[in-house]
């Protein structure tokens, strides 16, 4: 069994779909800022080493934390996007992180995660050079045209959402995301950095109320979810 991770959990955005001033990583979920749900699950989960949060520059918000479930809790400076931030979380990682050793990475804003789809992951990403939670495509895809109207049904067959956590070795994904960023390409999640670098990362089936909350409606369902308790 692999040992002790740690996780990056990119914090630095600001979540412009659910509007108002306040980033979507700490506006109040179940009585409570929703990034500390999320970093209070990934920390419960028994083969979780440490959690670095990657912060904006000017976030006045984040509340101090350093530890959780006797676990350290570190922070660092994020960048403009998404895999700017993931790969400063990277870089910043206590040295005893070796290259060769996994990470995790998690969205802040999913904090419904289960423990035992981390458990999956780990299990089955170790074995190969890495993977990422998601789960396939059961809806009927549709390709929109310039006027929003359905011009075309696209084929689900094969398809897959991409969930988070999404883990790989840590030298790889930094070369990976070095790679993509001197290349100018963006990149939506750190397996397409991954597949970009040549490589093909291991698709673990998880749950679907592994929700990202991205939108003012998102937080009632987080809610609930988060009620029930399931891990």
């Amino acid at each position: 069994m692999i040992g002790p991770l740690w996780c990056v959990v990119p914090a630095a955005g600001r979540g412009t779909r659910v509007g108002g001033s306040c980033p979507k990583q700490y506006l109040p979920l179940a009585g409570r800022p929703l990034i500390e749900h999320t970093l209070e699950r990934l920390a419960a989960h028994p083969q979780i080493a440490g959690l670095l949060v990657t912060l904006g520059a000017d976030d006045a918000h984040w509340p101090g934390i350093t530890e959780l479930n006797g676990k350290p809790v570190m922070t660092a400076m994020g960048g403009a996007e998404r895999s700017d931030s993931v790969l400063a979380g990277i870089d910043a990682l206590p040295p005893a992180v070796g290259q060769d050793d996994f990470v995790l990475v998690h969205d802040a804003a999913r904090p419904c995660v289960r423990l035992a789809d981390i458990s999956a992951l780990i299990e089955r990403g170790c074995a190969k050079d890495g993977g990422l939670l998601g789960a396939p495509l059961r809806d009927t895809l549709k390709r929109a045209d310039t006027a929003g109207c359905s011009a075309q049904t696209e084929p689900r067959d094969q398809r897959w959402r991409a969930f988070t956590p999404q883990m790989f070795r840590r030298g790889q994904l930094a070369a990976a995301l070095r790679a993509a960023a001197r290349e100018g390409r963006a990149v939506s999640d750190e397996a397409m950095a991954m597949e970009l670098a040549g490589y093909a990362p291991l698709l673990v089936e998880g749950a679907e109320d592994n929700i990202k909350v991205t939108t003012a409606a998102d937080f009632p369902l987080a809610a609930y979810l988060l009620s029930r308790t399931v891990t």
